[in-house]
């Protein structure tokens, strides 16, 4: 009977995980043509950081109870997912264009916070002031989102998303968009965790370890938000949220989830988990030189990409399980 339950909560999330991710993004994408702000930056803001809201309930819970590396980990691991597999699959439903401004501005931040990531672990410990340091970064960028948003208005488009202002606006339409907004990452972050917990259960009756279901099922489950909001936008042909959500994201973890979490209790790391940083600024350049080559990662970009985070997690197995030293 246990099984029967945690195999209808898995599904039952799941259903509600894909929903929820379509709620937001049509809801996201009104509000940005009715405000006349450019979808990128939706889904550089509000998607992105709401997709993120697993990764810092599980980071700041975490150095909280003084977990502190599982803080570190989290972060690193799924920021290198969210690269690898949510791009990657993104691309098997076409290749996934990218904005120009993305291109200028928001892949080389998501490259200079990657940078930090790794120079504030090289010692092997984030400290306060570090973390204070990427909590004034995150908001610095934020109001430097709203402000390029208002030099570079976003042209008039009939095109895109199903949800778009195609009746007159009124702050009654507005305010229920922001509701559904709000519900949809609730509904987001709840399946996410029956996710988690479903998987964990099977994971451990069939006798896996808890050091692998935290490497492969935490980090998909905290990453899932971005997966289903990215694919749904990019089946939509909202492929400024798609990437946009992608880079917010793993801009959001490191300069806000991380940064919280140091702050609230430095974090003491092993060389390992620098290791693991370094592989993820590694993966960011990666996507960075595919995304400038034609301003677009097309499918056979896209399935390299998942290839190398397939032969990442068989490594991560064999180190946690002493086949390689490191």
């Amino acid at each position: 009977m246990e099984y029967v339950l945690y195999a209808v909560l898995l599904i039952v999330c799941f259903a509600v995980l894909i929903k929820g991710a379509d709620f937001l993004v049509d809801a996201a994408s009104y509000i940005a043509r009715a405000a006349g702000i450019p979808t990128l930056v939706i889904g550089l803001t509000v998607v992105a950081f709401g997709t993120s809201c697993p990764e810092a309930g599980v980071s700041i819970v975490s150095a909280l109870s003084k977990a502190n590396q599982l803080s570190y980990s989290n972060v690193v691991g799924s920021n290198i997912f969210n690269i690898l597999m949510i791009v990657g699959i993104s691309t098997f439903l076409g290749a996934v264009m990218v904005e120009k401004d993305a291109l200028r501005f928001d892949f080389p931040i998501t490259l200079i916070a990657s940078v930090l990531l790794v120079v504030f672990g090289f010692d092997l410990y984030v400290s306060r002031p570090e973390g204070i340091i990427l909590l004034v970064l995150i908001v610095s960028y934020c109001v430097y989102l709203i402000v390029r948003s208002r030099k570079n208005p976003p042209e008039a488009s009939s095109e895109g998303s199903s949800d778009k202002p195609d009746k007159k606006v009124t702050p009654g339409r507005i305010i229920v968009r922001i509701l559904i907004i709000i519900a949809s990452i609730a509904a987001i972050t709840l399946s996410s965790k029956g996710i988690v917990t479903s998987c964990s259960f099977f994971a451990a009756k069939l006798g896996i370890s808890d050091t692998i279901i935290g490497l492969t099922v935490v980090a998909l489950g905290t990453s899932l938000p971005e997966l289903a909001t990215s694919v749904v936008a990019h089946r939509k042909g909202e492929s400024d949220i798609a990437i946009g959500n992608i880079l917010g994201s793993n801009i959001f973890n490191i300069l806000f989830v991380l940064g919280m979490s140091a702050t609230i209790s430095p974090l003491t790391i092993e060389k390992i988990n620098v290791a693991d940083g370094i592989f993820c600024l590694a993966v960011a350049a990666l996507v960075y030189v595919f995304a400038l080559t034609g301003k677009r990662i097309n499918r056979a970009e896209g399935a390299f990409m998942v290839l190398i985070y397939i032969a990442y997690v068989v490594y991560l197995c064999m180190r946690e399980t002493g086949m390689i030293a490191f």
